[in-house]
Formats: structure tokens, C-alpha cells, sequence
């Protein structure tokens, strides 16, 4: 497909990405009183990603042609994930309780229920939005976008196959999955920014995730010193060599279960991404046990973090506002799905005093899988970002399955 876009050249398109990234930072910690205002309502995160997301909506970059996210997501996100969790202490998150299990299953719950709820709406006020018939019935087309939100691409692909979506529909439902799911990132971004007032006004109880943020600080002002060039380069090499590790062991695997157990793909087993994602994470956390620990006191998760806004400015710049516009209705249905997903997960946080960060991560562990839930993540602590992965990881277990549900009850809620 020929790219219409201003600006095609991906080294280019990268060094337009970095500048804004580094204005975006060096505004947020700019004395000058309308930063100092405009940040204290707007998290620097947010524009991290929603610029790049103006620079595609108005055709000066195209992010569908660009490989800067192929590239991110398999290079760039499985050493953050090795230098954010080598870090961490294992112990400390487990003991940061079933709430933060509970707030993930709601969220499930929240977008199995959610389609069937949307399309019962439109086939009360507007049928012909939820209507057609063989591959083109909506409700096949929605099941992919359930299988995205629970698991990730690969559920989305599965549910494709499944429920026999023609390929017109699909493309539709792609670009409803890209936005409704980034504008919901957006929100949660915002939310970590302000989670202090939130929890404050719910009541919630954040000592666990406070203790967890404490014990990393504690830990990283005690073995913290000025990074030397050699220090650099021995967390470059542990970073990406556990990366180069995650990509020979997914290469192996992945084929591997195709060919030996093909009923497995149902549970993702047969993507190279889910492996990757999982070795980078197990990786991590074993060094976590080892001396590459004290890596973390030359700012290790420092370097993470840079590579993780590197990932967020690529996400962003898939978004196009632009594309509500072609099939405006889709995108409400995809907005009332949404809504009750979100609406789902405050009762429950309500109920329960779930912290912010349960809420947030739990969503996006789901809606947007192990490319955005760090990221969601790491906007409440780097140290929390693990948390984001292993919750993920779960949702890709979880996606075929609760894709399928979902796809049955939005067959029976659409119109006849």
C-alpha cells in the first residue's frame, strides 16, 4: 500500500518521535508558570502519546507503514521489560494482595458482558448499525475486537478465523479496536496522574504498593552511583542479550507447539510475541535473584524507562482521530462497550477500595496486553511495570476463550 504521508522515511520519522519526546520533558520540568500549570493537569505520558497520534490523524507521518513500532514492540520493549524487572522484588509483589487479581477478572468480565449490553442498545435505537448478514454481521466482526481486548492481536487474528469475518469488516473493526482502546489509554494515563486524589476520595488502601515503592527507592539510593561508560554498557548487554535469549527461545517454541500440539494456538501458545513477552519477563526476574540486581543503582530502570516512552510515542502514532469519522456508529458501539467496561471496574473498585493502580493495570492488561500495560504501569512506578506484564500474560490465556463467550451472547443480542 503506497504511504500518502509528508514524511516516509522512518529515520526521519523516528527523529521527529525523539524531539517530541524530549520537548514533552523538558516543558514538564520547565519553571515557567503556564508548563508548570498546563502539567499539573495533563501527565507528560499523555503527550508522549497523543502527539504522535496528531502527527498520523493529519498525514504528516503514516504509522500503518512505519516499522518504528514493529521494531519497539520486539526489540525495545523485552529489554525494558529484562530493566525494569531485574530489579524488582518478587516477594513484595506477590504480597501485594488479590485485589489487584480481582480488579483484572473484572475487567474481563467487563468486556464479555460489555459487547452483548452495546449491541442490545443499537438494536434498539439504531439496528442497521449492529445488522448484516453472513461474514458481514456485525457481531462476527465485534468478536474479533473481544478477543483483542482480552488477549491481544493474536486472539483478535483467532476469533477472524472462528466467526468467518470477511476481510472488509475486519479492517473496520481494526481501526474501532485502535481508537476506542487509545482513547481508553489516554484516560487511564490521566488517571495515574491524578490516582493520589482518586485513592484519597475512595478510600483505598495503597500501603502495599506504597511499601513496594518504597523498598525499590530504598533500594536504589543505597546501591546508587554516577553511572561510568563501562556500567552503560554492561546493562546494554544484559538487556539485550536477555532480549536476543527471549527471540531464540519464542523462535524455537512457537513452531514447535504449532506443529506438535496446534489445539494449543486457543490459548496463544503458538505466538512467537507471547513467548517473547514471557522470556523477557522470567528473564528478568531471575536476574532479579542474582548480583545483576545492583545494575538498578546505575539507573538501569532509568534506561527501561527511556525505551518504554520510545514504545509509547510509537503506540501513539497508530492512532488516528481522523478514522471516527468513516464509520461513526461502529465507533459508539465501541464507546458503550467501553463504558461499561470502565463503569464495571469502579463499581467493583468502589466496592472493594481497589487503589487506582489495580484498576488501571488490570484494564490495560487486558484492552491493551503486554505492549501497553507496562506502560500503564510505570506511569504510577517503573517498579510497578512487572505487575502490568504477569497480568497480560494472563490475558492472553484467557482471550480465546472469553472472545468466544462474548461472540455467543453478541450473536444472541443482535438484531434477527
Amino acid at each position: 500500500m503506497e504511504n500518502h504521508a509528508v514524511l516516509t522515511n522512518d529515520a526521519v520519522v523516528l527523529g521527529l518521535l525523539m524531539v517530541t519526546l524530549g520537548a514533552v520533558f523538558w516543558t514538564s520540568r520547565s519553571e515557567h508558570p503556564a508548563f508548570r500549570r498546563f502539567y499539573k493537569y495533563v501527565p507528560a505520558l499523555l503527550l508522549c502519546y497523543f502527539i504522535p497520534s496528531l502527527y498520523n490523524t493529519f498525514g504528516l507521518i503514516d504509522g500503518e507503514a512505519s516499522r518504528l513500532y514493529f521494531v519497539a514492540s520486539r526489540y525495545l520493549l523485552p529489554t525494558t521489560l529484562v530493566l525494569l524487572t531485574l530489579s524488582i522484588d518478587l516477594p513484595a509483589i506477590l504480597r501485594l494482595g488479590p485485589k489487584a487479581l480481582v480488579m483484572f477478572l473484572t475487567a474481563t468480565t467487563g468486556i464479555v458482558l460489555g459487547g452483548p449490553l452495546a449491541v442490545l442498545v443499537f438494536s434498539v435505537v439504531h439496528p442497521e448499525t449492529v445488522g448484516g448478514v453472513g461474514p458481514d454481521q456485525v457481531w462476527r466482526g465485534l468478536a474479533t475486537i473481544a478477543g483483542s481486548w482480552i488477549g491481544g492481536g493474536a486472539n483478535m487474528a483467532a476469533m477472524k478465523e472462528v466467526f468467518g469475518v470477511s476481510d472488509g469488516l475486519f479492517s473496520a473493526m481494526v481501526a474501532v479496536d485502535v481508537l476506542v482502546a487509545n482513547v481508553w489509554m489516554a484516560v487511564l494515563l490521566f488517571m495515574a496522574g491524578e490516582s493520589k486524589a482518586i485513592d484519597a476520595r475512595l478510600g483505598a488502601d495503597t500501603s502495599a504498593i506504597d511499601a513496594l515503592r518504597a523498598k525499590i527507592e530504598e533500594f536504589q539510593a543505597k546501591h546508587a552511583r554516577i553511572p561510568t561508560l563501562n556500567d552503560v554498557m554492561i546493562v546494554a548487554a544484559v538487556g539485550f542479550g536477555a532480549t536476543g535469549l527471549a527471540h531464540f527461545g519464542a523462535d524455537a517454541l512457537a513452531p514447535w507447539i504449532q506443529r506438535t500440539a496446534p489445539a494449543l494456538e486457543r490459548l496463544s501458545l503458538t505466538s512467537s510475541f507471547f513467548w517473547l513477552v514471557v522470556i523477557a519477563t522470567t528473564l528478568g526476574l531471575l536476574l532479579s535473584f542474582t548480583r545483576a540486581r545492583e545494575l538498578e543503582g546505575v539507573g538501569a530502570s532509568r534506561m527501561g524507562s527511556a525505551f518504554l516512552y520510545v514504545l509509547v510515542a510509537t503506540i501513539g502514532m497508530h492512532m488516528d482521530i481522523g478514522a471516527v469519522f468513516e464509520r461513526p456508529m461502529l465507533f459508539a458501539v465501541g464507546l458503550v462497550w467501553m463504558a461499561f467496561h470502565s463503569t464495571l471496574l469502579l463499581v467493583v473498585g468502589r466496592l472493594i477500595r481497589a487503589p487506582t493502580f489495580y484498576l488501571a493495570v488490570g484494564s490495560q492488561a487486558n484492552v491493551g496486553g503486554a505492549a501497553s500495560a507496562p506502560v500503564v504501569a510505570s506511569a504510577f512506578h517503573p517498579s510497578l511495570a512487572p505487575v502490568g506484564v504477569l497480568l497480560a500474560v494472563l490475558g492472553y490465556a484467557l482471550g480465546t476463550y472469553g472472545a468466544w463467550v462474548c461472540g455467543q451472547l453478541m450473536r444472541l443480542a443482535s438484531p434477527s
